[in-house]
């Protein structure tokens, strides 16, 4: 009976923190829509958002910037957060590697890069919607992919993690240097370019926020299907195959998978660096490296951690705005480190 016990509070702890979890993401969103160069009580908050549920949303000047401009974006920032949180989790797991988060593929890099590329040369596809920068950059991101793999295929038919980081690291050095001859060339948009490589959600909609929760639907869904066999990874790819894990599909999936929510990601928000890295390790503390608890905490985690980002970029010099993605390359730096060490000093 006492191991009965014992167990079963074992069991029962991962709902409890992810409740825990549920409840400060939509606390932090609630103070997200509330705080900024116009305060809005959290009683006001709760206020039109119920009206606007039930269809009696109010005019006045609180619902108009609370419903067009501040919510829309939470929702994107949120979505962003746990978009990218998930799929650095899965990363470290598919190449056991702490260090590894979606844009150690170079897929960010190639997503930015069509996206700069659209931006600067004003590239549209008529007759589709979203065409121009969210086309381009999930088109660059899948060829990106593509052509990662297919190096890497060439260099190691096994197809090992050593050898896709090297590829992906090369291969974001390289559009790198293509988005500089971009930029150079894109004359009176330069500024745009420059703001959006360093990310922003600024002006998001909810037509995004619907983009960004479609990809996350089903993306995240494919992630999450596969922790068994991120555990294994985890491990070492000769004890997955021992398992019984076919090795090469389901990398193969994770890479695509992750690839296509960072392209939405990066085409709606620019280049957001570090939540993919850090987020996975602060959860890990409280959840442990069991993927089939980590990874759904990590989506938590995420967007906590990119709606205080969000947040922070908006009030510290308001009412001017700081790029999210300096606010994160910032705090995340300084976490990693700190993470860093930690482990260090326990081993």
């Amino acid at each position: 009976m006492k191991r009965t016990d014992r167990s079963a509070g074992r069991e029962s702890f991962p709902a409890v923190l992810y409740v825990l979890f549920a409840a400060a993401a939509v606390l932090t969103a609630a103070v997200c829509v509330s705080v900024g160069s116009v305060g809005i009580p959290l009683k006001e908050v709760a206020r039109i958002v119920f009206a606007a549920v039930t269809g009696d949303s109010a005019r006045d000047t609180w619902s108009s910037i609370l419903l067009t401009v501040r919510l829309p974006r939470v929702l994107c920032v949120a979505l962003t957060g746990a978009s990218l949180s998930l799929c650095g989790g899965a990363m470290q797991g598919l190449l056991k590697n702490p260090l590894a988060d979606g844009s150690t593929l170079g897929v960010s890099s190639g997503a930015a890069l069509g996206a700069v590329i659209s931006i600067a040369f004003g590239i549209t596809i008529p007759g589709i919607a979203f065409s121009g920068t969210m086309i381009m950059a999930i088109l660059f991101a899948f060829g990106s992919l593509l052509l990662i793999l297919g190096l890497s295929y060439k260099l190691d038919y096994s197809l090992s993690t050593n050898t896709i980081i090297l590829v992906g690291i090369i291969f974001s050095m390289f559009a790198s240097s293509i988005m500089t001859l971009a930029i150079y060339f894109a004359g009176d948009k330069v500024r745009h370019i420059t703001f959006w490589t360093m990310g922003s959600l600024a002006g998001s909609s909810y037509q995004n926020a619907l983009i960004l929760l479609c990809a996350l639907a089903v993306c995240g869904t494919l992630i999450l299907l596969h922790t068994r066999e991120l555990n294994a990874f985890a491990i070492g790819e000769d004890n997955a195959r021992s398992i019984g894990v076919n090795v090469r599909r389901v990398r193969i999936l994770i890479l695509v998978t992750v690839s296509v929510l960072i392209g939405v990601c990066v085409s709606i928000g620019g280049t957001i660096g570090f939540v993919g890295l850090v987020t996975p390790h602060i959860v890990r503390m409280l959840t442990g490296p069991n993927h089939r608890k980590l990874l759904p905490a990590s989506l938590f985690g995420g967007a906590i951690f990119l709606m205080l980002c969000d947040l922070a970029a908006r009030v510290i010099i308001r009412p001017l705005e700081l790029p999210i993605g300096a606010v994160t390359s910032f705090i995340g730096a300084i976490v990693f480190v700190i993470i860093f060490y930690r482990n260090r000093k326990g081993r």
